[in-house]
């Protein structure tokens, strides 16, 4: 096995409602031999007439989705062949559950964009995609979701027409263009016959490409922007205290490194407060260490008492990102309620909650042109729009593109505490305190 390969690879499937996405995971699984016996017996309880598999009821759990027929929340899937270990994200497709899409697709390495090729309009001189479709791959554009795979379904009511998946191909790589998204596949499926799914099917002899889990097991895994080469990062999530005297005062710091590697000795700086001092002690799960590095949850004490609190932030000395009351961001709004300018809201980053306020709405994308206009005053249910943001207090926050961990946050309404939309920061602006 790859050292590529060696990784779970999360995925996500993604695309507007209807589209087969339950379908396609159902298949994945019984195809790819990834299901216990009592499932498979439970499966083979669905089949109608005509001899067909309700594969949705893999992934479709809540009874609500049961009864309408849609997907409604995350459903998540664990499952291994000879190659690679995958994790799968079962995502809505209908536009009254964007924000769970979101949710499932920030933590994705890849995702699956299912296509219903039955209902294009293939009488227009150029094909037209579903809005959601075009919504979801925004979506994945900001969120920087590496690879993207087209998944090109219900091949088999339009008897695998070579022309017409080439027509909806041609539509996406527009839309990829117009988007800048980077690597793009195209597999043309039918997830409920089983086409190209796990297995190459005789229907597409044109198609020279691999089936879906093929390409999957295949794709690279890689951190880019929370390596070890970047600069110390740790949010402080908690503050350890010991029972004990004067002479047994321990005071621990307890949180996961977001970016880069600590050693003890090596010189760091809280902040906000900018005080320096050096790692005394760094204890992992397994006991004390002498080094750690990203992803790692670890306390550590320093040699100087200093005044930490949880929300505050431990970086290496030589660390150039500085706090900021001011950000610029994309903004994903998920609440049916649309968003007051007027109003304050709770932003969490990292560890740390303080009062927001979105200052200016610089312009908000259409998913009916594909462009962005500025003339909008506020951000309704599932609009994306980049904002600029003003913090009462100041974060230690980096663009989403350097550090997906410290370049994320939510704002959450105050009175109900519901999330109310997802952010990805693009600028985040110094100050002096």
């Amino acid at each position: 096995m790859s050292h590529l390969n060696t990784q779970p690879l999360r995925f996500i499937t993604a695309g507007s409602v209807d589209d087969g996405k339950s379908t396609l995971i159902g298949r994945l699984l019984y195809d790819s031999k990834a299901l216990l016996a009592d499932q498979i017996s439970n499966l083979n309880k669905t089949k109608t007439t005509g001899d067909v598999i309700d594969f949705s009821v893999l992934t479709d759990g809540l009874l609500a989705e049961r009864e309408q027929g849609i997907t409604i929340d995350v459903a998540y899937r664990y499952f291994s062949t000879a190659k690679r270990k995958f994790i799968i994200a079962d995502t809505p497709g209908h536009e009254q559950y964007t924000r769970n899409m979101v949710t499932g697709a920030s933590t994705a390495h890849a995702a699956v964009v299912l296509i219903d090729a039955s209902q294009i309009d293939f009488e227009q001189d150029e094909v037209q995609l579903l809005p959601q479709t075009k919504r979801h791959s925004a979506i994945l554009k900001h969120l920087r979701c590496p690879h993207i795979l087209v998944a090109i379904n219900k091949m088999d009511l339009l008897n695998f027409d070579e022309n017409k998946f080439n027509a909806i191909v041609r539509a996406y790589e527009k839309l990829a263009a117009q988007l800048n998204l980077q690597d793009v596949k195209f597999v043309p499926v039918s997830a409920l016959n089983g086409d190209n799914i796990v297995h190459k099917s005789q229907n597409t002899p044109w198609y020279q490409g691999g089936a879906l889990l093929e390409i999957l097991e295949e794709l690279p895994v890689g951190e880019a922007v929370q390596t070890e080469a970047a600069a110390f990062h740790l949010p402080v999530q908690y503050v350890l205290r010991a029972d004990g005297d004067k002479k047994d005062d321990f005071r621990g710091y307890q949180g996961r490194i977001e970016s880069g590697s600590i050693s003890v000795g090596d010189e760091v700086r809280v902040e906000p407060s900018g005080r320096i001092s050096r790692i005394q002690e760094i204890i992992s799960p397994n006991g004390a260490v002498s080094q750690a590095s990203v992803g790692e949850q670890i306390t550590i004490t320093l040699t100087d008492d200093i005044d930490i609190s949880r929300g505050d932030s431990i970086v290496s000395a030589a660390s150039q990102t500085l706090p900021t009351k001011r950000l610029r961001a994309t903004l994903c709004w998920f609440d049916e309620r649309a968003l007051n300018p007027a109003r304050k809201y709770l932003l969490k980053h990292t560890t740390q909650t303080v009062f927001a306020k979105v200052s200016g709405i610089d312009h908000v994308w259409d998913v009916h042109t594909l462009s962005n206009f500025s003339d909008q005053s506020t951000l309704n249910m599932n609009d994306i729009g980049e904002v600029s943001i003003s913090l009462q207090k100041p974060i230690m926050a980096t663009a989403y593109a350097q550090n997906t961990a410290t370049g994320s946050f939510i704002l959450i309404d105050e009175a109900t505490y519901h999330t109310v939309a997802g952010g990805m920061i693009l600028v985040e602006e110094t100050e002096d305190f």
